[in-house]
């Protein structure tokens, strides 16, 4: 991430706020039950906000000491940046990495037996894997999966195998976002579920040091005292699990993504603009072209769908999005000149666009929209 310059100020840039981030946090907190800990998902570079200053921030300044990633790769990446608090590997690690999870002390999720045995099998002699053991409680992702007594049966030989230090058990919900009376019965099932399995383990003479199911949707919508973590994600970043949902908490996005005008040209009616002569002007129009397009991350999908904020004031897409460039209408804005600032999704004046609202216009979420943004466009912390 880089200090805000004017020379980060020729082409496309993702602005992100730090202070907003530290809001979000406290916000996040203060839906946790008594007892419960935050752990932050920092996977997929920070949810694509940049892990350089995010996780700093998250550690040093909001004394965050749980974190989440997706892989190996991203759990060094955390501690090479200085994390001192305790990382869990969320997806898989090829059971031959045995020996770098040990090294840089990182919690494995473990996916079923098989798995574990293998793990187990190729950590170093005399010492062992710390991990997690995933329970397929109605997500039918990762995880074991059975009835009570299978489960049991199962977990029972993953935490008793001779190279694992087997500290907790967890799900993932995974419709804890939606108000349907039958997806919130489903969300309560799958948190019974591992509830019921640690209660076994525990008459097995089994201890379970960390409970977790809460993810960012469950702690706002489910919060649970009986889960000793609640994993956020999307929230820390300001946008919704549900963009048709109202959060009971209030939160701000962290990152606004902007480009500049690189040309303005005035046509007559009639004119065709982009490829594919997809649009035609049907007046005489003055096109601003930004510097932006699909590469850096704004979808080739909001062709003809998005508007932009410039001075304040909404202008929509025209034509098909470009590679690097896309254009606007700006016919009604006045003073549009090279060099002004667009804000494809922030605050602009009194007009706002979310992600989500980008999202719902190509029928996806707002996760992918900042996830996707482009390792080639900046993040400039404007703190």
């Amino acid at each position: 991430m880089q200090k805000l310059k004017k020379e980060t100020l020729k082409r496309a840039w993702a602005e992100i706020s730090l202070t907003r981030l530290r809001k979000n946090v406290e916000s996040c907190r203060s839906l946790l039950p008594n007892g419960t800990q935050m752990m932050c998902v920092v996977k997929a570079n920070c949810y694509g906000h940049g892990i350089e200053n995010i996780i700093p921030c998250l550690e040093l300044d909001c004394g965050a000491d749980w974190f989440a990633v997706s892989n190996l790769v991203e759990a060094i990446e955390l501690r090479d940046l200085g994390v001192a608090g305790e990382i869990l590997i969320l997806g898989y690690t090829p059971p031959k990495n045995a020996a770098e999870l040990i090294e840089y002390d990182i919690i494995q999720a473990i996916t079923d037996l098989d798995y574990a045995t293998e793990l187990s099998h190729c950590a170093p002699v005399g010492e062992k894997v710390r991990c997690h053991l995933a329970v397929d409680t109605g997500m039918t992702r990762i995880g074991i999966r059975g009835d009570a007594r299978s489960l049991a049966d199962e977990a029972e030989k993953v935490f008793r195998l001779p190279s694992l230090a087997c500290e907790g058990l967890f799900t993932h919900l995974s419709v804890a976002d939606s108000a349907d009376p039958s997806d919130v019965e489903y969300t309560n099932s799958q948190i019974q579920k591992l509830c019921d399995l640690k209660t076994a383990l525990n008459k097995r003479l089994i201890i379970v040091e960390q409970l977790h199911f809460l993810n960012s949707a469950g702690a706002a919508y489910h919060p649970d005292p009986r889960s000793d973590l609640a994993r956020f994600g999307i929230m820390l970043y300001g946008l919704k699990p549900n963009g048709d949902r109202e959060l009971p908490v209030a939160l701000e996005p962290v990152m606004e993504l902007k480009a500049a005008v690189s040309q303005v040209k005035t046509v007559e009616a009639g004119v065709d603009v982009s490829y594919g002569r997809t649009y035609t002007t049907r007046r005489k129009t003055v096109v601003a072209v930004v510097t932006i397009g699909y590469a850096d991350g704004y979808p080739r999908q909001l062709s003809g769908k998005a508007e932009v904020l410039i001075k304040g004031r909404r202008a929509p897409v025209i034509g098909r999005i470009c590679m690097d460039q896309l254009m606007i209408d700006v016919t009604d804005i006045e003073g549009v000149r090279e060099g002004d600032v667009v804000t494809l999704f922030g605050t602009d004046g009194d007009e706002s666009i979310t992600a989500d609202d980008l999202a719902a216009k190509i029928g996806t979420i707002g996760y992918e929209i900042v996830c996707g943004i482009s390792p080639r466009v900046p993040r400039v912390c404007i703190d």
